[in-house]
Protein backbone atom coordinates (compact mmCIF):
# COMPACT_ATOMS: atom_id res chain seq x y z
CA UNK A 1 0.00 0.00 0.00
CA UNK A 2 1.30 3.29 -0.85
CA UNK A 3 1.90 5.47 2.35
CA UNK A 4 2.96 9.68 2.66
CA UNK A 5 6.25 10.45 4.68
CA UNK A 6 6.55 14.19 5.65
CA UNK A 7 9.82 15.16 6.57
CA UNK A 8 10.60 19.15 8.23
CA UNK A 9 13.51 20.39 8.54
CA UNK A 10 13.94 23.57 10.67
CA UNK A 11 16.60 26.34 11.86
CA UNK A 12 14.68 29.44 13.71
CA UNK A 13 11.01 28.74 12.78
CA UNK A 14 9.14 29.61 16.43
CA UNK A 15 6.66 31.76 14.84
CA UNK A 16 4.71 29.33 11.96
CA UNK A 17 6.20 25.99 12.21
CA UNK A 18 2.98 24.81 14.73
CA UNK A 19 0.88 25.92 12.08
CA UNK A 20 2.63 24.71 9.27
CA UNK A 21 2.70 21.60 10.75
CA UNK A 22 -1.00 21.01 12.07
CA UNK A 23 -2.55 21.60 8.67
CA UNK A 24 -0.61 19.04 7.17
CA UNK A 25 -0.39 16.63 9.74
CA UNK A 26 -3.33 14.86 8.55
CA UNK A 27 -1.42 14.34 5.04
CA UNK A 28 1.03 12.51 5.91
CA UNK A 29 0.99 8.61 7.77
CA UNK A 30 4.62 9.38 8.68
CA UNK A 31 6.63 12.55 10.28
CA UNK A 32 10.18 13.11 10.27
CA UNK A 33 11.00 16.31 12.46
CA UNK A 34 14.58 17.47 12.18
CA UNK A 35 16.25 20.56 13.45
CA UNK A 36 19.23 22.20 13.12
CA UNK A 37 20.52 23.97 15.70
CA UNK A 38 17.53 26.59 16.09
CA UNK A 39 18.34 28.90 19.42
CA UNK A 40 14.68 29.49 19.77
CA UNK A 41 11.50 27.86 20.83
CA UNK A 42 11.50 25.61 17.14
CA UNK A 43 13.19 22.36 19.30
CA UNK A 44 10.45 22.66 21.95
CA UNK A 45 7.72 22.83 19.55
CA UNK A 46 9.00 20.03 16.87
CA UNK A 47 9.26 18.34 20.26
CA UNK A 48 5.49 18.68 21.62
CA UNK A 49 4.10 17.90 18.45
CA UNK A 50 6.52 15.04 17.78
CA UNK A 51 4.66 13.22 21.06
CA UNK A 52 1.20 14.13 19.99
CA UNK A 53 1.35 13.16 16.91
CA UNK A 54 1.08 9.28 16.10
CA UNK A 55 4.67 7.84 14.07
CA UNK A 56 6.19 10.93 14.45
CA UNK A 57 9.86 11.16 15.50
CA UNK A 58 11.85 14.45 16.06
CA UNK A 59 15.67 14.49 15.55
CA UNK A 60 18.55 17.07 16.49
CA UNK A 61 20.95 17.09 13.79
CA UNK A 62 24.34 19.12 13.09
CA UNK A 63 24.01 19.31 9.34
CA UNK A 64 21.27 19.62 6.99
CA UNK A 65 22.55 16.62 4.91
CA UNK A 66 21.58 14.83 7.78
CA UNK A 67 17.81 15.03 7.31
CA UNK A 68 18.53 13.00 3.71
CA UNK A 69 19.97 10.23 5.09
CA UNK A 70 17.15 9.56 7.04
CA UNK A 71 14.75 9.32 3.87
CA UNK A 72 17.64 7.72 1.50
CA UNK A 73 15.96 3.84 2.56
CA UNK A 74 12.83 5.07 1.25
CA UNK A 75 13.83 4.84 -2.22
CA UNK A 76 12.58 2.03 -4.18
CA UNK A 77 9.46 1.68 -2.25
CA UNK A 78 5.50 2.92 -2.64
CA UNK A 79 6.04 6.47 -0.68
CA UNK A 80 5.52 9.70 -1.69
CA UNK A 81 8.10 11.90 0.61
CA UNK A 82 6.39 15.16 1.46
CA UNK A 83 8.98 18.10 2.59
CA UNK A 84 7.85 20.76 5.01
CA UNK A 85 9.63 23.89 5.76
CA UNK A 86 8.76 26.13 8.82
CA UNK A 87 7.21 28.86 6.88
CA UNK A 88 5.41 26.98 4.68
CA UNK A 89 1.45 27.07 5.34
CA UNK A 90 -0.60 24.72 2.97
CA UNK A 91 -4.50 24.63 2.22
CA UNK A 92 -4.96 21.49 4.76
CA UNK A 93 -8.95 20.92 2.98
CA UNK A 94 -6.53 20.69 -0.32
CA UNK A 95 -4.37 18.72 0.92
CA UNK A 96 -6.87 16.10 2.31
CA UNK A 97 -8.33 16.12 -1.05
CA UNK A 98 -4.79 15.58 -2.91
CA UNK A 99 -3.73 13.16 -0.30
CA UNK A 100 -7.08 10.88 -2.06
CA UNK A 101 -5.28 11.60 -5.68
CA UNK A 102 -2.27 10.12 -4.57
CA UNK A 103 -2.98 7.01 -3.18
CA UNK A 104 -5.57 6.49 -6.12
CA UNK A 105 -2.54 6.56 -7.87
CA UNK A 106 -3.34 9.45 -10.30
CA UNK A 107 0.31 10.78 -9.85
CA UNK A 108 2.05 7.34 -10.09
CA UNK A 109 3.64 8.05 -13.27
CA UNK A 110 5.54 11.27 -12.09
CA UNK A 111 8.39 11.97 -10.46
CA UNK A 112 7.60 15.11 -8.70
CA UNK A 113 4.86 17.20 -7.68
CA UNK A 114 4.44 21.17 -8.14
CA UNK A 115 1.89 22.78 -6.75
CA UNK A 116 0.71 26.30 -6.80
CA UNK A 117 2.26 28.65 -4.15
CA UNK A 118 2.05 32.29 -2.92
CA UNK A 119 4.90 33.94 -2.02
CA UNK A 120 3.77 36.43 1.07
CA UNK A 121 5.33 39.85 1.52
CA UNK A 122 2.14 41.06 3.95
CA UNK A 123 0.19 38.58 6.04
CA UNK A 124 -2.71 40.51 7.28
CA UNK A 125 -3.01 40.94 11.01
CA UNK A 126 -6.12 38.83 11.60
CA UNK A 127 -5.00 36.30 8.94
CA UNK A 128 -7.76 37.11 6.93
CA UNK A 129 -5.48 37.96 3.50
CA UNK A 130 -2.52 37.16 2.28
CA UNK A 131 -0.41 39.43 -0.24
CA UNK A 132 2.31 38.26 -2.68
CA UNK A 133 3.38 36.91 -5.74
CA UNK A 134 2.37 33.95 -7.48
CA UNK A 135 3.64 30.79 -8.49
CA UNK A 136 3.32 30.77 -11.66
CA UNK A 137 5.02 32.85 -12.76
CA UNK A 138 7.33 32.82 -9.79
CA UNK A 139 9.12 29.72 -9.18
CA UNK A 140 7.37 26.93 -6.64
CA UNK A 141 9.16 24.90 -3.89
CA UNK A 142 6.64 22.82 -3.05
CA UNK A 143 8.50 19.25 -2.05
CA UNK A 144 6.41 16.75 -3.24
CA UNK A 145 8.40 13.05 -4.57
CA UNK A 146 7.69 9.75 -5.67
CA UNK A 147 9.90 7.19 -4.45
CA UNK A 148 8.89 4.51 -6.16
CA UNK A 149 10.38 6.01 -9.19
CA UNK A 150 13.64 5.87 -8.04
CA UNK A 151 15.84 2.60 -7.55
CA UNK A 152 18.03 4.88 -5.17
CA UNK A 153 19.25 8.79 -4.08
CA UNK A 154 23.01 8.64 -2.82
CA UNK A 155 25.59 11.28 -3.31
CA UNK A 156 26.05 14.49 -1.52
CA UNK A 157 23.13 16.02 -0.81
CA UNK A 158 23.10 19.21 1.05
CA UNK A 159 19.36 18.20 2.73
CA UNK A 160 16.77 16.49 1.82
CA UNK A 161 15.54 15.63 -1.57
CA UNK A 162 17.95 18.36 -3.40
CA UNK A 163 21.37 17.11 -4.50
CA UNK A 164 22.55 14.22 -4.58
CA UNK A 165 21.93 11.69 -7.56
CA UNK A 166 19.06 9.74 -8.02
CA UNK A 167 19.04 6.94 -9.79
CA UNK A 168 15.49 6.39 -11.72
CA UNK A 169 13.66 3.31 -12.48
CA UNK A 170 12.51 2.38 -15.93
CA UNK A 171 10.30 4.90 -17.57
CA UNK A 172 10.91 7.99 -14.84
CA UNK A 173 13.16 10.59 -14.94
CA UNK A 174 13.71 14.31 -14.18
CA UNK A 175 11.82 15.42 -16.35
CA UNK A 176 8.68 12.97 -15.25
CA UNK A 177 7.63 16.16 -13.27
CA UNK A 178 4.18 17.20 -12.81
CA UNK A 179 3.39 20.77 -12.86
CA UNK A 180 -0.17 21.24 -11.84
CA UNK A 181 0.56 24.92 -10.69
CA UNK A 182 0.43 25.23 -14.50
CA UNK A 183 -3.08 23.20 -15.08
CA UNK A 184 -5.41 25.07 -12.35
CA UNK A 185 -5.25 28.42 -10.83
CA UNK A 186 -4.63 29.27 -6.97
CA UNK A 187 -8.71 29.00 -6.12
CA UNK A 188 -9.10 25.33 -7.75
CA UNK A 189 -5.78 24.03 -6.63
CA UNK A 190 -5.03 21.15 -4.04
CA UNK A 191 -1.72 21.45 -3.53
CA UNK A 192 -1.49 25.46 -2.67
CA UNK A 193 0.68 27.03 -0.34
CA UNK A 194 0.96 30.08 1.34
CA UNK A 195 4.82 30.53 1.27
CA UNK A 196 5.97 33.28 4.50
CA UNK A 197 9.78 33.43 2.73
CA UNK A 198 9.45 37.10 3.17
CA UNK A 199 8.30 37.37 6.97
CA UNK A 200 9.89 37.10 9.78
CA UNK A 201 9.81 33.71 10.95
CA UNK A 202 11.93 33.81 14.80
CA UNK A 203 12.98 36.15 17.31
CA UNK A 204 16.43 35.44 16.07
CA UNK A 205 15.94 37.03 13.16
CA UNK A 206 18.11 40.29 12.77
CA UNK A 207 17.23 41.97 9.40
CA UNK A 208 13.43 42.12 7.88
CA UNK A 209 14.18 40.81 4.32
CA UNK A 210 14.00 36.93 3.23
CA UNK A 211 16.91 34.91 4.53
CA UNK A 212 19.23 32.76 2.62
CA UNK A 213 18.70 29.32 1.72
CA UNK A 214 19.91 26.42 2.62
CA UNK A 215 21.82 26.06 -0.89
CA UNK A 216 22.77 29.37 -0.10
CA UNK A 217 24.53 28.62 2.85
CA UNK A 218 26.05 25.44 1.82
CA UNK A 219 26.40 25.52 -1.60
CA UNK A 220 25.45 22.62 -3.57
CA UNK A 221 29.09 21.19 -3.41
CA UNK A 222 31.37 21.08 -0.27
CA UNK A 223 33.88 23.82 -1.79
CA UNK A 224 30.70 25.95 -2.44
CA UNK A 225 29.68 25.61 0.79
CA UNK A 226 32.72 26.57 2.30
CA UNK A 227 32.81 29.04 0.07
CA UNK A 228 29.78 31.06 0.36
CA UNK A 229 30.49 30.27 4.64
CA UNK A 230 33.33 32.79 4.27
CA UNK A 231 31.40 35.24 2.49
CA UNK A 232 28.95 35.42 5.47
CA UNK A 233 31.37 35.19 8.33
CA UNK A 234 31.19 38.82 9.28
CA UNK A 235 27.30 38.67 8.79
CA UNK A 236 24.82 37.37 11.27
CA UNK A 237 22.55 36.82 8.72
CA UNK A 238 22.49 38.33 5.13
CA UNK A 239 19.73 38.82 2.50
CA UNK A 240 18.35 36.09 -0.01
CA UNK A 241 19.24 37.67 -3.53
CA UNK A 242 17.83 34.31 -5.04
CA UNK A 243 14.78 34.39 -3.23
CA UNK A 244 14.47 38.05 -3.75
CA UNK A 245 15.02 36.92 -7.91
CA UNK A 246 12.66 33.84 -8.49
CA UNK A 247 9.73 34.72 -5.74
CA UNK A 248 9.04 38.38 -6.34
CA UNK A 249 7.82 38.01 -10.56
CA UNK A 250 4.82 39.53 -11.81
CA UNK A 251 2.27 41.29 -9.68
CA UNK A 252 1.44 41.28 -6.02
CA UNK A 253 -1.71 39.91 -5.46
CA UNK A 254 -3.84 39.68 -2.30
CA UNK A 255 -5.72 35.84 -1.51
CA UNK A 256 -8.35 35.00 0.92
CA UNK A 257 -6.33 33.36 3.66
CA UNK A 258 -8.64 32.28 6.50
CA UNK A 259 -8.90 28.41 5.63
CA UNK A 260 -5.05 28.32 5.96
CA UNK A 261 -5.80 29.55 9.42
CA UNK A 262 -8.34 27.61 10.80
CA UNK A 263 -5.97 25.26 13.35
CA UNK A 264 -4.35 28.41 14.77
CA UNK A 265 -3.92 28.65 18.19
CA UNK A 266 -3.02 32.46 17.71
Amino acid sequence: MTKIVGIVLTRHEEFFVEQAIRNAAGFCDEWIFCDNGSQDATPEILDRLASELPSARFYRIRHPRESHELIRPLAGKKTWVFGLDGDEIYDPAGLERLRQRLLAGEFSDSWMLLGNVLHVTELASDKSTATGHLAPPCRSMTKLYNFAAIESWDGYCTERLHGGNPVFRSGFGETSRRFLHDEVAWEDSDFRCLHLCFLSRSSQDSISAPRRNIMETYGATRREGWMNRLKGFFQRQSESQWKSERYRRGPEVTVEARGFFLHSRS
